[in-house]
């Protein structure tokens, strides 16, 4: 996925060194490291500038800022001068992780950089000066090449910092009666530094009507029909839906305001269909697929989450209820127990049609939604005003499945869990996979039930809960859950049970 909607980053390195040893070794522990980085494909900015003082700290920010870096790794060659080590970190706009050097690569006498033992001084600094913005990894102290390792993860992580510093998430309309559960706090967003606006329905439906006859509309309904193909849409549905699809991208330009990046989370039911003419899940799937979340039920921070997921991935992500449980047939006719699963650890994820095209099987379509068309429609009629549904099953894939939230008193949490999209038919509807995800049936009682989460979660096409636990880390949030493994017990779990 490539996205104007998701920062760039730009990764300075600069070495520290302690004047009390020699600055030598630093300077070539730094020079390994970017040797490393240029054979592993990691384009990093060196800072020629090695710190010793405070007048060096100076300098060395003014190098990388120059050079238009919005990331750093300062590098602990030896072991490090404490004070303008750490104010390299607070004279810097962005995220910055400290690493440090291990020993191995000269003799033992006047080779020896102690960087293991400075790492600690400057831990203990990071958190005597308050500073936000420090990041140090699970394990801080590495070769060159294990340092670039390093430094691979923290690009996804300060992408995310980046984009989230940046983000305004923009609202269409309360919450639709009985989805409560995806009401909260919005101080929660204030607090890592997220922007909100919230419009009403009414503003969204007069800037749509505004968009009529626009003549970007063709081209829009003609890039609609090349991406699902013929008999896979309502071909006189592709204006309106291209209407609406204009009419939010052209919102989100205006309204950035001081942010660079947009999210948004509207209100699709129960007036939508009536007053747009059609279903909005698939100009939202479309929006998706080019780093431009936009939740359903105005879930603020089912948006917040999709984000995100798409900095951490670098990919789409989805937003889905996780919504029913798997009939015991079907894990018997497909034989899901072979693949090491229990049946509570499956579940259905579904939603009505927001999953972007490139995440689903290949009989994807837009259809019309089945459950707004009970609720809407006179019953026995043809569906109308309730088509524009993305319907079909969720392609096999590794997956992550997680969402932060704030709670009803304003504190952030959130839950992060592995697993995959089987590639067993669902003999189902909407947009919809069957999920698997270790012990989940666990999870799913002491931490989504217990901790009060509502029934959307974002969907990570990947593995990243190693790259995403860091992530909550570094905004600081306290409560991280996953699913725990049943030799761990939950704080809530029945031993007895």
């Amino acid at each position: 996925m490539k996205s104007t909607n998701i920062p760039e980053v730009k990764l300075g390195i600069i070495a520290v060194s302690r004047d009390c040893f020699p600055i030598a070794l630093s300077e070539q522990r730094r020079a390994n490291i970017v040797a490393s980085c240029e054979k592993k494909g990691l384009p990093i900015y060196e800072a020629k500038t090695t710190v010793e003082n405070e007048k060096d700290m100076l300098k060395a920010v003014e190098e990388v800022k120059a050079a238009g870096c919005n990331a750093l790794t300062v590098f602990l060659g030896n072991f490090g001068p404490e004070t303008p080590e750490t104010q390299i970190a607070q004279n810097f706009d962005g995220p910055v992780m400290y690493v440090a050097a291990a020993e191995g690569d000269g003799d033992m006498i006047n080779g020896r950089g102690d960087a293991y033992c400075g790492m600690l001084n400057c831990s203990y600094n990071i958190g005597m000066r308050h500073i936000k913005n420090a990041y140090i990894p699970e394990y801080p102290v590495g070769t060159a090449d294990e340092i670039v390792d390093m430094m691979v993860d923290f690009v996804p992580i300060a992408r995310t910092i980046l984009g989230l510093s940046s983000l305004k998430i923009i609202t269409f309309g309360p919450r639709p009666q009985d989805f409560f559960a995806c009401n909260a706090p919005i101080v929660g967003l204030y607090e890592i530094g997220v922007e909100i606006e919230e419009n009403s329905e009414l503003d969204l439906l007069v800037s749509y009507k505004e968009h009529a006859n626009d003549p970007r509309i063709p081209e829009v309904c003609a890039d609609m029909a090349a991406e699902m193909g013929e008999g896979k849409y309502y071909p006189e549905l592709s204006a309106r839906m291209a209407q609406f699809e204009l009419t939010l991208l052209d919102w989100a330009e205006a309204h950035k305001g001081s942010k660079k990046y947009v999210a948004f989370a509207d209100k699709c039911w129960p007036a939508f269909p009536s007053q747009f003419g059609f279903e909005p899940c698939y100009v939202n799937s479309r929006l998706a697929s080019r780093g431009i979340p936009v939740s359903c039920e105005v879930d603020i921070y089912g948006a917040l989450s999709e984000y995100i997921g798409m900095c951490v991935s670098g990919d789409t992500v989805t937003l889905l209820d996780i919504n029913n449980s798997v009939p015991q047939y079907i894990y018997d006719e497909d034989k899901i127990g072979d693949l090491g699963y229990k049946l509570t650890d499956t579940f259905m994820g579904f939603h009505c049609g927001n999953t972007p095209s490139c995440k689903m099987c290949a009989d994807r379509a837009v259809k019309y939604q089945l459950i707004q068309h009970r609720l809407l429609e006179q019953v026995g009629s043809e569906p109308d005003f309730t088509r524009g549904t993305l319907e079909g099953d969720i392609a096999a894939s590794d997956i992550t499945f997680y969402r932060l939230q704030c709670d009803s008193q304003g504190q952030l949490r959130c839950y992060i869990a592995e697993g995959e999209v089987l590639d067993v038919p669902t003999r189902s509807f909407g947009g919809i996979g069957i999920f698997a995800i270790p012990e989940m049936g666990r999870f799913y009682r002491h931490v989504l039930v217990q901790k009060g989460y509502p029934h959307h979660g974002a969907v990570a096409f990947a593995h990243v809960g190693k790259l995403m636990f860091e992530v909550f880390k570094y905004l600081g949030i306290k409560d991280i859950a996953y699913n725990q493994p049943k030799s761990l017990p939950y704080p809530t779990e029945n031993p007895w049970a």
